[in-house]
């Protein structure tokens, strides 16, 4: 028996991040070139992937992005894909789901934890059966060797360790 299989739309997907800066305000980005599937029917029961080609990062300023690219954050060159495989989706009510599985950044896997919302299912005018989500999770960027950062002289840092994830995403059925 053939596998169902969903593949993330692009066209209609995107994957954000905020992080304090100079701990006052937030700086959001976003990845613009990534890929993810779903294989099976039960979401519940399926495996969920996604790949992120780490170099696509845009935060709107080419001076930080270059610096977010190098081996202070994600050393693109040696570790050019970031994946997050999942292990579980558990329903918490009627369209929250926790979503767990295992997140590689920078050569580092760790557990991650992400409240994930359905959407639903619609088909579009094309007669594609499409899925919806809405994706949130925090992490700690330490936890993956994203170290660096700069102590202000009024007392602080420049960047904050915690990262905020958004994820509004689309698949479609193959």
């Amino acid at each position: 028996m053939k596998t169902t299989k969903w593949a993330i739309d692009p066209a209609h997907s995107e994957i954000t991040f905020k992080v304090k800066h100079l701990m006052i305000s937030n700086v959001k980005g976003e990845f613009r070139t990534f890929q993810a599937d779903i294989d099976g029917e039960d979401f519940t029961k399926s495996t969920i992937s996604a790949y992120i080609d780490a170099s696509s990062i845009s935060t709107n300023n080419n001076d930080r992005d270059t610096h977010i690219k190098s081996p202070d954050f994600f050393e693109v060159e040696k570790y050019p894909e970031i994946t997050f495989v999942s292990t579980s989706l558990k329903k918490v009510d009627d369209n929250a789901f926790e979503l767990i599985g295992n997140l590689t950044i920078k050569g580092v896997t760790k557990e991650i934890k992400l409240d994930t919302e359905f959407g639903g299912f619609m088909k579009d005018p094309y007669g594609n059966e499409k899925a919806g989500f809405s994706i949130n999770g925090k992490l700690n960027r330490k936890d993956f060797g994203l170290n660096w950062n700069a102590a202000l002289e009024a007392g602080g840092v420049m960047v904050g360790n915690e990262i905020k994830i958004n994820a509004e995403v689309q698949f479609v059925k193959q």
